[in-house]
């Protein structure tokens, strides 16, 4: 049996691993039940953010220090997502989510982790049919890896993806090989959108997600994937979150859809069916492509200064703050194919009432 658990410790910079450092010298977790980080940290979330990587390495060097293992083996063994951008008053944190071992499960389904991991992608690959294939074969895994065997029981899905650089783009040209696109921003969206669509391949959410529709057709998309793409990886890292028999402890996790970025009532209905103390908040956020927000213009697409990815996070970190009462929510930017256009999925876990 197995019991999951999470800690939400706030970080004072992308490198503060004191948090997590002390309540493992304290024995408040075993580094050993460690399966997957999420993160928020203070970057610009955009191609040149390198506080993900700053992060996810400093991250890596104290669990490797304190399970006595080489880097190679974290590698292995925990997923590790860093979103940047805590744009308006979103806080930055770490959410560490722990399997450990259990007496007698539940006589409920609790919360249940799982974690996969696909191959690294060749850049070429990124935005194509095979990031949606291994991606949907990643979360079948990491279904399995939490016991989850239904997809209805699925209610988060947050994967970590990889983007091109201009690197990346001229060793592929030096083999001959095209890439989806040579602009490294947008590549960031092509990853994130193909990742999205694998899981919803994967859950049966959509039927069949062909190469064409990645950014282009919105009518199809998950309503449980949340992807964020990064500089420091080349392959996708995937934490699934359900609720699954077999488990122990207190924690559940429910979700629903966002239907634009000031859909405020969807977690209200999220607290409503929960009932108990909140734990965390994971949430996806973007402009809508239409221009509007219940017909009221926005500008957010049209500002050179600042990305429109940087103004949603802002947006919906604020709507979800006023609901929640907490500004230590995970709210990640760009949310192709993550539910509906200009909205996004939204997931809360909370201790049973």
């Amino acid at each position: 049996m197995r019991r999951a658990r999470v800690l939400r410790l706030a970080t004072a910079s992308p490198q503060d691993t004191a948090p997590l450092a002390a309540a493992i010298k304290a024995g408040e977790v075993d580094p050993a039940t460690i399966v997957a980080i999420v993160g928020k940290t203070e970057g610009n979330g955009c191609v040149n953010d390198f506080t993900r990587g700053y992060a996810t390495l400093a991250l890596k060097l104290l669990l490797a220090e304190s399970l006595k293992c080489a880097l190679q083996e974290i590698d292995r063994r925990v997923a590790i997502v860093m979103s940047g951008g805590t744009e308006g008053g979103l806080s930055p944190h770490l959410l560490v989510f722990c399997r450990e071992a259990a007496a007698t499960a539940a006589a409920d389904k609790r919360l249940a982790i799982g974690i996969g991991l696909t191959r690294a992608f060749a850049p070429e690959e990124i935005g194509r049919t095979a990031q949606i294939d291994a991606t949907a074969e990643g979360v079948a895994a990491a279904m399995a890896d939490a016991g989850i065997t239904s997809p209805s029981d699925v209610h988060f899905v947050q994967i970590k993806c990889p983007l091109l650089t201009k690197e990346r783009i001229e060793e592929a040209a030096r083999r001959g090989a095209a890439v989806m696109t040579d602009d490294t921003y947008h590549s960031m969206a092509l990853s994130r959108g193909a990742s999205a669509l694998g899981v919803a391949v994967a859950l049966g959410e959509v039927p069949a997600a062909p190469e064409a529709a990645i950014c282009r057709d919105w009518s199809l998309y998950s309503n449980v994937a949340s992807t964020s793409a990064g500089v420091e990886l080349l392959r996708n890292e995937i934490v699934v979150l359900g609720n699954a028999s077999g488990w122990a402890g207190d924690l559940m996790i429910d979700h629903d859809v966002m239907k634009d970025a000031i859909d405020a009532d969807a977690a209200r209905r999220v607290l409503s069916r929960l009932g108990g103390e909140i734990v965390a908040v994971l949430a996806k956020a973007e402009a809508s492509p239409s221009g509007e927000i219940r017909g009221r213009r926005h500008t957010m697409l049209d500002d050179s200064d600042i990305h429109s990815t940087r103004h949603a996070r802002a947006l919906v970190g604020g709507v979800l703050a006023g609901v929640i009462g907490d500004t230590m929510l995970y709210v990640s930017g760009g949310a192709e194919h993550q539910g509906p256009p200009g909205g996004g999925p939204l997931a809360i876990i909370g201790k049973a009432p």
